[in-house]
């Protein structure tokens, strides 16, 4: 399946070359045959450097002829990455440093660039995880689930477990402690907090929606938060205002 770069504003090759020019070919269409969109650089003998190829300045080329009305290039559809020693620039120049016979380029990674971080990772822990043998709770206050960890097989000690896995895995995570989950209908005004002192409830229909709205949001990347329902939360549906406040 294609990549989709759609939310960043290029790329970026580590490379090692032998001082020859190269051409980045980055197809957005399955054709193996098809309009590429070309980027020339230049390498340095035996030293690695870093390319940075804008997204706004890749070329539409046939055969090394530009495209003249060819569409603007779609970074949400990309199917391949070409690297090429062409003996041709574009429309017939030559490229300045070909030479025929032995080339060397050594490849470290192509990666996205200019974009923005998203979670790729949402996990549903509990409020409550970090409570059991919490020095000054008072057990008669908490949920069911605090007071009865040990009974439960630690299940908070579990979860907290869980979400430092999640947290030492390096993928940009969110981890979603809601309190206690109801059947009610979603729709509801949320709150936000962290330190994991808060109780009340949550509809499950409101955190399931929380769950695929924090994909979208930057701000929800590499955070922990508990959340309820409440008459003094944000407005439904207002996710930016409520990820502005998570750190």
């Amino acid at each position: 399946p294609p990549l989709n770069l759609a939310g960043f504003s290029g790329l970026q090759l580590r490379v090692k070359g032998d001082g020859k020019r190269y051409k980045l070919i980055v197809r957005s269409e399955a054709k193996w045959d098809g309009i590429g969109y070309c980027y020339s650089f230049d390498t340095v003998y035996n030293i690695w450097i870093t390319v940075t190829v804008p997204f706004d300045e890749l070329i539409p080329v046939f055969r090394a002829k530009t495209v003249k009305d060819g569409s603007k290039f779609d970074a949400s559809s990309i199917f391949s990455f070409q690297l090429m020693l062409s003996k041709f620039e574009y429309d017939g120049a030559l490229n300045p440093k070909f030479t025929p016979g032995i080339f060397q380029l050594e490849l470290e990674s192509i990666k996205a660039d200019g974009g923005q971080t998203l979670p790729r990772f949402v996990m549903v822990s509990s409020a409550g995880v970090t409570r059991p043998g919490r020095p000054g709770i008072n057990l008669e206050e908490e949920p069911p689930a605090v007071r009865m960890n040990d009974m439960l097989g630690g299940i908070l000690t579990w979860k907290l477990k869980g979400e430092d896995c999640v947290r030492s895995s390096g993928i940009p995570y969110t981890v979603v402690r809601p309190c206690a989950l109801t059947e009610e209908a979603g729709g509801k005004a949320l709150i936000f907090e962290q330190g994991d002192n808060i109780r009340g409830k949550v509809s499950r229909e409101d955190i399931a929606e929380l769950c695929v709205e924090a994909l979208e949001q930057p701000q929800a990347c590499n955070v922990t938060f508990e959340v309820k329902e409440g008459e003094n939360g944000s407005s439904p549906g207002d996710w930016q205002g409520l990820f502005s406040g998570v750190k």
